[in-house]
């Protein structure tokens, strides 16, 4: 069988998008990863499907599988290509997208400078939430790693973030201990990532190592998630300007029990065509 995809990127973070509004595209997960495959296959961080709306309040679902052939609840940059993917195809005339998540319903934004603002859904910060294991809320927790003890800010946007400090993201061991906390046993469906350096009250540096993926040059969630830790600890103010590998995000939160919004960029790379 032959399908269409759209290759795309937020800020580096690529994409493979595939349209599967007609529910025939059925992937198992060694097929993501050979697709995932940067020699073999198409090459991507994440997977994209578009599919129906399954409530009225939605126009679309969308689905995202890591290169791992893991499906995910959420990724912000890549909410930002999905909505300038049927924006470009035509699949919907809206400039306000409401579609429904693994991890919840969102709304994207298209704006008329090209970028595309994501309502990412209101931080949960409840420890059963994320899940993590702790015997209360708290905004930072220790966390014993092979050979050190850090501590890490934790909350969930729709998929699992622990957020640790660093003096420089680019001496920071992303790699080493990223795969550590990843997978660490407190975190039962595992997490993701972040190393975030603190350069003002409005901007921050940020490395993440995303579950299921690795070190990517930028993650949405990620973002939001470093810079609602920050603020939550009274490091950041409401708005920050958030400096990744791949380039710059936008981050508001309004505060408790608001939603978070992240603003940035979606780019189409090419199309092609592929026999699954």
């Amino acid at each position: 069988m032959q399908r269409h995809f759209t290759k795309m990127h937020g800020l580096g973070n690529d994409f493979a998008v595939f349209n599967d509004l007609d529910g025939q595209l059925r992937l198992q997960p060694e097929q993501i990863r050979r697709l995932a495959d940067r020699h073999l296959g198409i090459g991507f961080d994440q997977l994209l499907l578009v599919s129906a709306a399954g409530s009225d309040d939605v126009e679309f679902t969308y689905r995202i599988y890591n290169a791992d052939g893991s499906e995910v609840e959420h990724c912000g940059n890549g909410a930002r290509c999905f909505a300038r993917y049927v924006i470009d195809k035509g699949l919907t005339e809206s400039r306000r997208i409401p579609v429904m998540t693994k991890g919840g319903r969102i709304v994207l934004v298209a704006n008329d400078d090209g970028t595309v603002t994501v309502e990412m859904g209101v931080p949960e910060f409840a420890p059963h939430k994320i899940p993590f294991s702790a015997e209360s809320q708290s905004s930072a927790y220790t966390l014993e790693l092979k050979d050190r003890v850090i501590r890490i800010g934790a909350m969930s946007i729709g998929n699992p973030h622990a957020v640790t400090l660093v003096d420089d993201t680019d001496t920071a061991e992303v790699d080493l201990l990223g795969a550590q906390i990843e997978s660490h046993k407190r975190f039962p469906r595992r997490v993701n990532a972040g190393f975030m350096q603190v350069v003002s009250r409005n901007a921050i540096r940020l490395r993440v190592y995303e579950r299921g993926v690795g070190e990517t040059r930028a993650c949405g969630t990620g973002a939001c998630a470093a810079a609602v830790i920050g603020m939550q600890q009274g490091l950041l103010d409401d708005t920050v300007s958030v400096s990744l590998p791949g380039g710059d995000l936008s981050i508001h939160w309004p505060g408790e029990g608001e939603p978070v919004f992240m603003t940035g960029p979606a780019t189409t790379v090419f199309e092609g065509t592929i026999t699954l």
